[in-house]
């Protein structure tokens, strides 16, 4: 007798449909599984039969075949467990049902039968429902996190017993419904707000233009003078994420089991700050099984590389392009898989060696152009901003007057980016002004006479640097947005070209 039993293996974000098939036959006790399984599925064989013995079911000597189809796809993961344990006894008869056929099956089962949490549910569902499958039976502990797709059936079971007597119709089960809405407004909530930040008016100001404009960041400023707390409040000021957006973030999280019990669902912009320790898989994904790195983790949000000049150069060598094209791909022998890493990157560094103020003097012109020069070249070409990051005043820091909070920074911000959404109308790939490819420049950034002067004397007596022209020209595009301005005016450029510390040959922090 052949049994068969759906289930899902997780591809990059997506899933693919697989058939749990088991065969039987007499002989020596054997338990095969073929269809290239992973060593975690290869050590399925014990959970499940033990988890069938310990809830009243027995296990005859025989030889036992499990097949995974399609046998050229790569399986991983415990998450085959359960559709192994419910086929094997579909094949001895002991369940004789018709729903196994419309339903997905997933879940890790322990020794006596309760069945684990398991990775990527949320891309099972979303290809269950793709499949036209009646619904999915996952774990409880998934179950919020599977709810985000609408319209199929979800199942959270908690013990293999319960998914036996469901799918031999003594119990009934009811679908799990939840508010997405309501979660979705539950979750959209930072820490962090801008109204904690005393002084610092002029960086406040270029991190509206990064994120109305979506332009990448690099923050400059002796230790202490607040560029990682100023970082890590960028999300809070960026439009909120849409359904679509969270989806999408949410399958990168799943896939890679970071999402926590408590929030199933990513509603809030992702900020990730990996240590500069950090080796290129773990920034850009790979490995065996070819996994998302931080970059991915960060899609839809922000990447914040702190002591940049840290960073090993390889590492800041294959962000080049993941920063240009936002996506990955990592190639392996047997399998090729992209992921999608749009982000908004803000990086921070000291300008000198020196740890703090006193220490300058320590070092010589030439100490400090080495220091620098750690920064890759272009890695710079793909940052639209530098800012310089001062240490507070200290009247300023005590000062009891009210700054700015996100929430009003934040509707700026989301009025310049419709802006750019009518502006771009039509054309793929393109939704914030940071997007915008050299040969379109001149139809999106058009200046007047009087903006062509300042700018060419910008570049001349500040001898700004190529690669500064049309970061300026972006930047400047942006300011107008802000302003409410179809026309890029010449306070708009003035304001750019002050966010171009980095590019000057005559800079000097100090």
């Amino acid at each position: 007798m052949i049994a068969e039993v759906f289930t899902a293996a997780t591809y990059g974000i997506d899933a693919n449909i697989v058939r749990v098939e088991t065969y039987t036959e007499r002989g020596i006790f054997s338990f095969s599984i073929v269809g290239l399984p992973d060593s975690i599925i290869k050590e399925s064989k014990d959970r499940v039969i033990a988890a069938i013995k310990t809830n009243g079911y027995n296990v005859p000597v025989k030889r036992y075949t499990i097949n995974l189809s399609p046998a050229d796809l790569k399986k991983e993961g415990a998450g085959f467990d359960l559709p192994i344990a419910i086929a094997l006894l579909s094949d001895l008869g002991m369940i004789n049902s018709e729903k196994l056929k419309d339903y997905i099956l997933v879940g890790e089962l322990s020794l006596d039968g309760n069945i684990r949490s398991v990775p990527g549910v949320l891309s099972i569902t979303a290809e269950a429902k793709k499949n036209n499958f009646k619904g999915v039976i996952i774990p409880a502990e998934n179950v919020k996190e599977a709810a985000f797709i609408e319209d199929i059936e979800i199942y959270p079971v908690d013990n293999l017993k319960t998914v036996i007597s469901f799918l031999k119709d003594e119990i009934k089960l009811s679908p799990f419904k939840l508010d997405l809405e309501e979660l979705f407004r539950e979750n959209n909530n930072y820490q962090v707000d801008f109204s904690d930040v005393k002084g610092q008016a002029e960086v406040k100001r270029a991190m509206e233009v990064a994120a109305a404009g979506g332009h990448n960041i690099i923050l400059i400023g002796l230790p202490g003078s607040g560029k990682t707390m100023l970082a890590k409040r960028l999300p809070s000021i960026l439009p909120p994420m849409t359904l679509q957006e969270a989806l999408e973030t949410t399958k990168i999280h799943s896939i890679a089991g970071i999402l926590s019990k408590e929030n199933s669902i990513v509603a809030t912009r992702p900020f990730r700050a990996p240590h500069h320790t950090a080796s290129d898989t773990a920034i850009v994904g790979g490995g065996t099984n070819a996994k998302p790195g931080e970059i991915s983790f960060a899609h839809n949000g922000v990447l914040f590389f702190d002591e940049l000049t840290e960073f090993k150069k390889n590492v800041l060598e294959v962000m080049r392009q993941p920063l240009e094209e936002r996506k990955v791909t990592i190639a392996r022998t047997k399998l090729t898989v992209d992921y999608p890493c749009s982000f908004m990157f803000v990086a921070a560094m000291n300008p000198t060696p020196a740890a703090n103020q006193k220490e300058l003097d320590r070092y010589s012109d030439y100490d400090v152009q080495k220091y620098l020069s750690k920064i890759s070249g272009p890695i710079l070409d793909r940052i639209d901003i530098h800012i310089q990051v001062n240490p507070v005043p200290f009247d300023d820091l005590s000062s009891k007057r009210k700054t700015e909070n996100s929430s009003e920074i934040r509707e700026r911000v989301i009025c310049a980016r419709k802006k750019q959404l009518e502006r771009f109308k039509g054309r793929e790939g393109i939704y914030t002004n940071s997007q915008i490819e050299p040969k379109d420049i001149k139809e999106f950034c058009e200046i007047d006479e009087n903006c062509e002067a300042i700018l060419k004397m910008a570049m001349n007596k500040l001898s700004l640097s190529a690669r500064a022209y049309d970061r300026i020209l972006k930047v400047s595009r942006t300011i107008a947005d802000l302003d409410s301005s179809d026309k890029i005016t010449p306070s708009h450029i003035s304001e750019a070209v002050q966010y171009r510390s980095l590019d000057r040959e005559d800079w000097n922090v100090y």
